[in-house]
């Protein structure tokens, strides 16, 4: 189990930040403490401070204080809960529900709701219902979707099958431990010679397994009394038999792959067999069971963070698993063997720590599978059916005190704080330090923390985690005098230009200077208590009107100076002349007046660039400069030309007619009539369509003179065309046969 414990170092004037290193799981995070130290009575400066320390316990399983060394990856705010983890792995027969606190919170729980709804008043199989109820139990979701009158039906229907599956009993028998369902007692009596024949002739673990956990349900939920195993260490042996050197498992003896989430599944049905024994087991082979897990805790797996996991290594693909649920396979296991065994497992408390943090680092996942198996192991590592702890999902912790044991500024053996008691404040179950001395100055330092149990007793039963290292940035305004900028002269160093600068103010300068001088830029910084400081960064930048930019870096030999001597400096600025930005950068960590501040202007004249010096670089161009507005086209159209007189284009307008006049009076010269119109219906129609399509073509003409284009109008009569050909072609022949008839006759 994961007990949580919060220390805090509360302060007045301080503020907290947090920083984030985030490895895998977004879980390493570095605090920086505030400080506005400046002059104020130290007594009154204190230090919020709000970490994880997460230490470990494991109930009844002795650790090696050599190993209880903890990596910190959690780091939080103050309002969060949480601190030391406590883990308690031992003596509970079934992770049974657990009051849920933080880190489980109500997003969890609407999860929960999402990811199990039910599809017309169903989960779906047994299994999938026992997951879902299993969720809703540990979570303590009151306002769960109703199915039970359904779920139960279907629970009785497979308890009273003579045909079921020892898998489906062992689901159904779940189910109804949550649900209660009303199961003739005569049922429970059908099933159990089924299931002792399934264990004594199983081939396989997984036969083993449903066999062996249903009838240890049987027994919890019924008074039939013939349910002890006569042949227990029979079949404790015929299991272990699957069992590998590396402390992994064989699903059957035909199958040579081990499974690391098989030995979660060994576990299982080994403990079931040790509860269902009419005998005691032979400890011998207990002893070596013990042996047995030890070896499989060296295959274990770990995060930068400090979180432990199991993976499955190569095994068929209808058999492999991932992490999460090998990891949850495992504890699942490990957990129900140490409820009903006695002695001791000399798991190393670190990895008992690792495993809970595993759970916890996950998040939300967004997998059903997942999200019950991530909330069931965290249930199973909170309960114990010996010692009355909830740990892993936010309970209270056993009385004990936080200790500060040093704090040193980082990297110096110097102890600034030795052995304080950290004060707890009942009502936000927070421990905090509210006083600190008056040598702690702004920086980096190293807090060593340790937990001390009130009752000695609980040294017997917890394994801590040691003790832990947190850094711990305490920050402040630094104070920044005697900033001056100065134009030199190179050959006498003569000051010609000097001017003060205030950065704490807006003001800026505006120098001038040729390749033969120089540029002075100085400051001093210091910290609240008057010491010197010095910056992680300081930097000075010339940036030219082509956006050319030069960095240099501002030395610190007591106080910052940097001296830019142009005649070295012409190639480096590519003989540029013109007018430099001036902007200077002081940063650091701890210091809260961090700036990046345009100081001035430079106007430089520089000499002409030789034919071969360098030229500056081509600057980048803003990818999204191309969607910007674009610059303004001007164009000045020509000028019309002088159109002729109006009566001389009425005149050509009446020429042009003139022809078609000289068309029309010929045809009734030549006498033009329809008699020859044909009157057959057929030959008739084409006809008129003929005439239709040499209308539609002087229609055409008009239509060109009036608003179509060239390429419109040939498209157009080229169609035109092809139609007149095909009926002109028609109606030709039709007058040319009437002719022939007429001649003939």
């Amino acid at each position: 189990m994961v007990l949580s414990s919060e220390f805090l170092l509360k302060t007045q004037f301080l503020q907290v930040r947090e920083r984030y290193k985030k490895p895998r799981r977004n879980r390493d995070e570095h605090p920086v403490v505030r400080s506005s130290l400046l002059h104020t009575p130290l007594s009154s400066r204190r230090v919020l401070r709000d970490f994880t320390a997460l230490t470990n316990s494991v109930s009844h399983f002795p650790y090696d204080p050599r190993s209880e060394a903890l990596d910190l990856s959690a780091i939080r705010m103050a309002t969060r809960n949480l601190g030391g983890f406590l883990v308690l792995v031992l003596a509970f027969t079934i992770c049974e529900a657990a009051s849920v606190f933080q880190p489980i919170s109500d997003s969890h729980r609407s999860a929960a709701l999402e990811l199990f709804a039910p599809v017309s008043g169903s989960f779906g199989s047994l299994e999938e219902t026992y997951e879902a109820l299993r969720t809703f139990e540990i979570l303590g979701i009151d306002k769960k979707p109703d199915g039970s009158s359904t779920t139960c039906h279907s629970v009785e229907e497979t308890v009273g099958s003579s045909s079921s599956t020892p898998k489906d009993l062992l689901y159904a028998l779940r189910v109804n431990r949550i649900l209660k369902c009303k199961v003739n007692e005569e049922n429970f009596k059908g099933i159990v010679s089924m299931l002792k024949a399934a264990v004594n002739d199983a081939s396989s673990l997984l036969d083993f397994y449903y066999s062996v956990g249903s009838l240890v349900l049987i027994k919890e939920q019924s008074s039939y009394a013939d349910l002890l195993l006569d042949d227990a260490d029979g079949i404790f042996h015929s299991i272990k038999a699957l069992s590998q050197s590396d402390g992994r498992w064989r699903y059957s003896s035909n199958n040579p792959e081990s499974s690391t989430y098989a030995a979660g599944l060994a576990l299982e049905a080994l403990a079931g067999v040790v509860s269902l024994a009419s005998s005691e087991i032979d400890q011998s082979a207990i002893g070596t069971l013990k042996s047995d897990i030890l070896k499989l805790f060296d295959s274990i797996e770990k995060y930068d963070d400090g979180a432990f996991y199991f993976d499955e290594k190569v095994v068929g693909a209808r058999q492999h698993h991932g992490p999460l649920s090998t990891t949850s396979s495992v504890v699942r296991g490990l957990t129900a063997f140490a409820s009903v065994t006695s002695g001791n497992l000399n798991l190393p408390g670190d990895k008992i720590l690792g495993l809970a943090k595993f759970f916890l680092g996950i998040g939300i996942p967004g997998d059903a599978k997942d999200f019950f198996n991530q909330i069931d192991s965290l249930a199973c590592l909170e309960n114990n059916r010996q010692v009355k702890v909830n740990t892993v999902l936010g309970s209270d912790a056993p009385p004990l005190t936080v200790k500060l044991v040093r704090a040193s500024v980082s990297g110096s053996k110097d102890v600034s704080i030795e052995n304080l008691d950290l004060k707890f404040d009942k009502e936000s179950a927070s421990h905090f330090l509210d006083v600190l001395p008056k040598t702690v100055d702004v920086g980096k330092y190293l807090f060593v923390f340790e937990v001390v149990f009130h009752d000695s007793e609980h040294e017997k039963v917890y394994a801590t985690g040691g003790r832990t290292q947190v850094p711990i940035f305490v920050t402040g305004v630094i104070k920044i005098d005697n900033t001056e900028i100065a134009i030199l002269d190179s050959d006498l160093g003569s000051i010609e230009t000097q001017k003060k600068l205030d950065l704490a103010g807006h003001n800026v300068v505006s120098l001038s200077a040729n390749h033969l001088q120089k540029l002075r830029l100085s400051f001093q910084l210091t910290t609240p208590l008057g010491q010197v400081f010095k910056p992680h960064q300081a930097f000075l930048k010339l940036r030219h009107e082509t956006k050319v930019e030069h960095i240099f870096v501002v030395g610190n030999s007591g106080k910052f100076e940097i001296v830019l001597d142009f005649l070295g400096l012409v190639e480096k600025l590519y003989y540029l002349s013109g007018s430099y930005d001036i902007q200077l950068t002081v940063g650091d960590s701890v210091m809260e007046n961090s700036f990046l501040k345009a100081i001035g202007l430079i106007d430089l004249d520089l000499p002409e660039a030789p034919e071969k010096a360098a030229r500056p670089p081509l600057q980048p161009i803003d990818p999204y400069s191309k969607y910007g507005p674009k610059a303004e086209i001007s164009h000045i159209f020509r000028a019309p030309e002088k159109l002729p007189p109006k009566e001389l284009s009425l005149t050509f307008l009446g020429l042009t007619v003139v022809p078609f006049i000289g068309f029309l009076v010929g045809l009734l010269r030549l006498g033009v009539n329809l008699k020859n119109f044909p009157s057959s219906t057929i030959p008739a129609t084409f006809a008129f369509l003929f005439h239709l399509g040499i209308a539609a073509v002087l229609l055409l003409y008009v239509l060109f003179w009036v608003k179509l284009d060239l390429f419109t109008t040939l498209k157009a009569l080229g169609l035109l065309g092809v139609f007149l050909l095909f009926v002109g072609h028609r109606i030709l022949s039709h007058l040319a046969s009437a002719s022939a008839k007429l001649k003939s006759a």
